[in-house]
């Protein structure tokens, strides 16, 4: 029986099941290493059963597989004001882990 369940972090949430891949805010951890996160909620395939956490769900898990670590695509920051030639361009890369998740447990 297949779950998908909703975990948080980095400040943000991702509904996640088995198999999904995933980009995340960088985490300091090494390739190949497995993490655990406790979820907020878990729901099983066909929804008949739905755990909501407070705000999380005790003694459920979802392990995940670090693939690596990386650099988004570059973003263009542009500030311009009109009439007084100002135009100011930088840009910015952001870091992320990738992650595959690998089991959750309800």
């Amino acid at each position: 029986m297949g779950h998908i369940a909703v975990i948080e972090t980095g400040g943000k949430q991702y509904l996640v099941k088995p198999g999904d891949k995933l980009k995340v805010e960088k985490l300091e951890v090494k390739e190949g290493e497995k993490l655990t996160f406790e979820p907020l909620l878990v729901a099983d395939e066909n929804d008949k059963e739905v755990k909501v956490g407070t705000p999380k769900v005790e003694g459920a898990k979802v392990t995940a597989i670090v693939l690596g670590d990386g650099r988004s695509r570059k973003v263009e920051v542009v500030k311009y004001k009109p009439k007084i030639r100002y135009k100011k361009l930088t840009g910015h890369r952001q870091h992320f882990t990738e992650l595959q998740i690998d089991d959750i447990k309800a």
